[in-house]
């Protein structure tokens, strides 16, 4: 009840000019400590003032609301870069990035760490290099793979401190 109820507020939000590129990711509740925690994110660039405003709004629908009682606590957040890509609209905003995909290959799980070159509906396509040695050298071969969605089980953008 009280996710469902949150996530009805912060799609009112995400009608509102401002913050029209929003989209909610999930909404926890626990019960034990009556924390509440918002993940969302953004097309653009996702700030701490958007994120702050976002949570001040929330924070007074609760209290009018009343369901949470008087104490709670709620955290608005984006996912952090740890964090799992889980929509379609993450990995578009991905394009260009790398991306450590974890999918199921027939029997086995593969791991594999690539460009994110495209993405649609259906399918991403990750491009990555491949060494391979003939004789004495080392042949270099860009490689480009499309992986279905539906065997997708993990993908993380990975963080490059060139």
């Amino acid at each position: 009840m009280v996710e469902s109820q949150i996530e009805q507020y912060v799609l009112e939000k995400f009608e509102e000019e401002g913050y029209q590129d929003f989209f909610l990711l999930e909404v926890k509740h626990n019960p034990t400590n009556n924390k509440v925690v918002v993940y969302v994110d953004s097309d653009s660039a996702m700030t701490l003032e958007r994120s702050a405003k976002l949570n001040r709004y929330l924070q007074n629908k609760i209290d009018e609301a009343g369901f949470l009682g008087e104490k709670y606590v709620l955290d608005v957040s984006s996912p952090g870069v740890d964090s799992p890509l889980k929509l379609l609209r993450q990995y578009k905003k991905n394009i260009g990035r790398t991306l450590e995909v974890t999918f199921q290959e027939g029997e086995k799980d593969k791991k594999q760490k690539g460009l994110l070159m495209e993405v649609d509906e259906k399918h991403i396509l990750l491009q990555y290099d491949i060494k391979e040695k003939q004789g004495k050298k080392k042949i270099t071969t860009t490689v480009e793979k499309e992986i279905p969605f539906d065997i997708i089980q993990k993908a993380i953008v990975k963080i490059s401190f060139k």
